[in-house]
């Protein structure tokens, strides 16, 4: 079994200290995101966990976890994502040089091989045209080079909760115009191949392989067996959409949990049942929104299977 921490919420960022207790525990309560009164017990014993896949805008709390997850024998890859939206876009996260230097203490930990850099959502708005990406996509390249081998970019959906957010900043999210996309893409690849990296692209509906950016899997059990040795299920994950490539994994995390405020974030309903759900949080419950304990505040009702992580 591959574990996803997660999609859904920040797990390194914000929950590093629950989610070692349940490691410890060797299990963890996943809330049915359709009815969160409802959950699963996911087992997190070393013998039953063939890879954890962390996502993550910010790696530094899990760090000095990590020589614990060694010693117990997990293997692990992380997706880091680093962007420089205008802050107000994303005002819990950490500033981008910051953002930078945490990537590059973990991968000096970790390895380069383990380490994905996301550039991710890509959001076209009037603050932050083509031109805007290009520039800021090569000041990161330049800074994480040797840090990481591989590199995802992927563009937003419009969501209806985040349309709503967008609309009320007045921003359209609306995606470039195809010609000036595709330059950005061959430049992106070029960057990326000069910088030590392979480009791959994350659930899109849209084929680039013309342009150099090919579809990636973000949960790759090739990637899996080349660091670790170990043959994962090569069975697509059924509950992403058509377009991801991610292989089946079981994710531990809770929407409307993640507290960093990202505007363009399909996994936070309600930025205020986000705040709320991590202030209760209690790292000692079996799930990160302790229903045995307490109500999951949780935003609109009747949520869509997403296809792109949250971070």
């Amino acid at each position: 079994m591959i574990v996803s921490a997660s999609r859904r919420t920040d797990i390194p960022a914000f929950y590093s200290d629950w989610f070692m207790n349940r490691i410890r525990a060797g299990f963890c309560q996943v809330p049915n995101p359709f009815n969160p009164r409802q959950c699963s017990r996911v087992s997190l014993k070393w013998e039953d966990v063939d890879c954890i896949v962390f996502w993550t805008r910010n790696p530094t709390p899990l760090l000095h976890h990590l020589s614990e997850l060694d010693a117990r024998g997990f293997h692990y890859y992380f997706h880091v994502t680093v962007m420089d939206h205008p802050r107000d876009w994303s005002p819990g996260t950490l500033p981008v040089e910051e953002s930078i230097a945490a990537f590059q203490v973990l991968s000096g930990q970790i390895g380069p091989e383990r380490m994905i850099w996301r550039y991710d959502p890509v959001v076209f708005s009037r603050e932050t045209p083509a031109s805007f990406h290009q520039e800021k996509f090569a000041l990161i390249a330049d800074k994480l080079a040797g840090f990481c081998k591989r590199a995802v970019v992927s563009f937003m959906d419009l969501y209806p909760t985040v349309s709503s957010r967008l609309r009320r900043l007045g921003m359209d999210g609306l995606r470039g115009d195809a010609e000036g996309m595709a330059d950005l893409i061959r430049f992106w690849n070029q960057k990326a191949l000069a910088c030590g990296m392979a480009l791959f692209s994350c659930a899109e509906e849209v084929r680039f392989v013309d342009f150099g950016l090919c579809p990636g899997k973000c949960i790759d059990d090739e990637l899996i067996y080349r660091l670790f040795g170990h043959q994962a299920s090569k069975r697509k994950d059924p509950n992403q959409r058509p377009a991801c490539g991610c292989v089946l994994a079981r994710d531990i995390g809770s929407y409307d949990t993640c507290p960093c405020g990202c505007v363009y974030c399909y996994a936070t309903r309600s930025l205020h049942a986000a705040e709320q759900n991590y202030r209760r949080h209690d790292p000692q419950g079996a799930s990160l929104t302790c229903l045995e304990k307490m109500p999951c505040l949780m935003g609109r009702a009747g949520i869509s299977r997403p296809k792109k992580p949250c971070i």
